[in-house]
């Protein structure tokens, strides 16, 4: 039926009658390569449904085409009448071209209905013969065929059938077909079609010619700002969609509405003039709406919010009568400390069931304000005193007894309350008890803290170690503690970990801690690449900089290696954040390596739409020990390179 070169989609299709396994290679291929933003949707989806998606998106493709780049309408009709007829023959079990051989697998697995892609074709068939719309009604019911299939067969595709998500998916998709109906008028007066209901365009002082002939005045701006009201309710109405589907269609669904939104804000921006220009939505504002529906469906999730007590791995927990609304607002506080710390790894959390995601918030305020105190100031003795006093509090609020310790000997805690203590430890103890966790581990990390305070430089590795473990191996052990594990194996690869995570930070800030008199490098390790203290406050990195930097970085590697076998241990609602902070550290000395350890300039970090990307991989992807670690270029690495706060955190 089809002519040869009659339409470029064509060029690669398999003959008729061709096997399911060519049909689907076909298909693949059309919606992978014929229109890129198709690929950034099946990438969201589970990848089961990738190649339903593809077959879907070749049908309408095909239509779409056959009725939009055949030049005569007359046969353009004639091929649309053809290619319903290959769809009866689908349905009827007996496919012939290579698109239909590919859908009838889908609609075979996933029982949908011929309705919703035979009134796509009367939409098609729609556009040949109708170039005007006289009434929103007109113009809605057009959408009823050219949009709202599209998204119920979607629904079936992700195997929901029930007419509450089908009318919420219409009101969404009705949104869609109107935002590019007001954002493409330039383009489909072109083609001499109007799409604008013109009993509106009259009601604003505006004929059809008016609009033919692109008079833009303050009566088009006004008609445009009633049309894009009227449009951004109905994506409102759709949007609890989201909120009703599994998890990664949740964000495609997401990421539609918003994308839909962009284009309404784009227009409002350019002043309505889409009678002489099209506007766009760039590739920062697309992959920021992507970042947006992650970060709503990841921090927002599917919880309920907070009633009282805390759920512990799907039951519900709740402290002690007399403690509880303490506890409860102690949790709360230490969301917000985490909140304004604007922290990398808060994201994380969120990928953790509620109350690990409570428990490891309370630990993250806690560590915080510890580094508040040895970091802000430069009273020596004042910042000994306060880590003290948080140690004693520390202590108090675990075994309820008032006193200090002080060496041997007990003595009542003075000075008043520290900031964020009375906030803070009681979330924390809560955590504590809850996941078994010992104290020494805090304690450890204050110990940390102390380091810091009077120790500028270290003489060896193995003394350099024992810093890296009180500031970021107990880091590692308390998470752990958090994120559940039975085999003991898993606390020496958390603190392994800790460790390469701390070595990362180290190589990366070398020349800010020069500035403020510290020098984590091992003395030894200097002295082994003749790199004198002086070369680290220079502007650019010396080559025997570079290779000491080199020498920490393969150091750092390995024990990311090793301790990677940690994914495997823990429980598995806990991998997504394991998986995230390690493949994001990784990927961190992938780039300082990638640099040739450039770090003396610019710091060197991962881009915001690589970490949106990062995150929706953990939160999405598979999780393996194979995947976990962020690939680096060895033979990069040989030559110099690779690809891609103190504290771990």
């Amino acid at each position: 039926m089809l002519r040869a070169g009659e339409l470029k989609i064509a060029a690669k299709l398999p003959a008729d009658g061709c096997a399911p396994e060519e049909a689907q290679a076909y298909t693949r291929w059309l919606a992978t390569h014929h229109y890129e933003n198709f690929n950034v949707a099946s990438w969201l989806l589970p990848k089961e449904l990738h190649q339903h998606f593809y077959n879907l998106y070749a049908y309408c493709r095909w239509a779409d085409d056959l009725g939009d780049e055949i030049p005569v309408r007359e046969r353009a009709l004639e091929l649309l009448d053809w290619w319903e007829r290959e769809l009866n023959a689908c349905y009827e079990g007996r496919p012939s071209h290579a698109v239909f051989v590919a859908l009838r697998e889908t609609v075979v697995a996933k029982d949908v209905p011929k309705q919703p892609f035979a009134d796509l074709l009367k939409a098609f068939r729609q556009d040949q013969v109708v170039k005007r719309y006289p009434t929103w009604d007109a113009v809605l019911d057009y959408c009823v065929y050219s949009a709202n299939p599209v998204g119920r067969l979607v629904l079936y595709l992700c195997g929901y059938r029930d007419e509450e998500r089908q009318k919420l998916s219409d009101a969404t998709c009705t949104a869609l077909q109107l935002a590019n109906f007001w954002q493409d008028v330039s383009r489909d007066l072109e083609i001499g079609r109007i799409y604008i209901p013109l009993n509106r365009a009259e009601a604003h002082g505006l004929s059809e010619q008016d609009i033919a002939g692109r008079k833009f005045d303050a009566r088009y701006v006004s008609l445009m700002k009633e049309l894009i009201e009227y449009t951004r309710a109905l994506f409102e109405k759709g949007m609890p969609l989201a909120k009703k589907v599994e998890g990664k269609l949740s964000v495609d669904l997401e990421m539609f509405s918003r994308g839909g939104v962009a284009v309404l804000d784009s227009i409002e921006a350019m002043g309505y003039d889409t009678l002489h220009r099209r506007p766009e939505v760039s590739k920062v504002k697309q992959v920021g709406l992507l970042g947006r529906a992650l970060i709503t469906h990841v921090l927002g999730g599917s919880d309920k919010r907070r009633k009282g007590g805390f759920a512990r791995e799907g039951s519900d927990y709740a402290a002690a009568e007399s403690t509880e609304s303490e506890i409860s607002a102690s949790y709360s506080h230490c969301h917000q400390i985490a909140r304004r710390a604007h922290s990398n790894f808060y994201p994380a959390f969120f990928l953790l069931p509620k109350a690990k995601r409570d428990g490891i918030v309370a630990l993250y305020a806690f560590m915080r304000l510890i580094d508040d105190v040895s970091d802000e100031g430069a009273d020596l003795a004042a910042k000994q005193r306060g880590l003290a006093r948080w140690r004693a509090a520390l202590d108090e609020a675990l075994t309820g007894q008032s006193q200090a310790f002080d060496g041997n000997a007990a003595r009542s805690l003075q000075g008043g309350d520290l900031y964020g203590q009375r906030e803070v430890l009681p979330a924390l103890v809560d955590t504590m008890e809850r996941f078994r966790m010992p104290a020494r581990y805090l304690h450890d990390l204050i110990s940390g803290a102390e380091m810091d305070l009077t120790i500028q430089e270290y003489p060896s590795f193995e003394r350099l170690k024992e810093y890296c473990y009180r500031v970021a191996g107990t880091v590692g052990l308390t998470c752990t503690h958090i994120f559940g594990f039975s085999d003991s194996r898993a606390l020496d690869l958390a603190e392994k970990l800790g460790l390469a995570f701390q070595l990362t930070n180290i190589i990366r800030d070398v020349r800010e801690d020069y500035s403020i008199g510290r020098i984590y490098l091992p003395e030894e390790d200097l002295a082994r690449y003749g790199v004198a203290k002086e070369d680290l406050g220079r502007r650019e990195a010396t080559l025997g900089v570079r290779e000491l930097l080199r020498f920490e970085a393969d150091r750092a590697r390995k024990l990311y290696e090793e301790g990677a076998q940690l994914l495997g241990l823990i429980e598995e609602d806990s991998r997504g954040t394991l998986w995230l902070l390690v493949h994001t550290y990784s990927a961190l000395l992938a780039r300082i390596e990638w640099v040739d350890f450039a770090v003396f300039g610019e710091r060197v970090r991962l881009s915001k739409p690589e970490k949106i990307m990062l995150m929706a991989k953990a939160r999405f992807g598979r999780h393996t020990e194979e995947n976990i670690l962020a690939k680096c270029d060895r033979d990069r690495r040989r030559a110099g390179g690779a690809v891609g706060g103190r504290r771990a955190g």
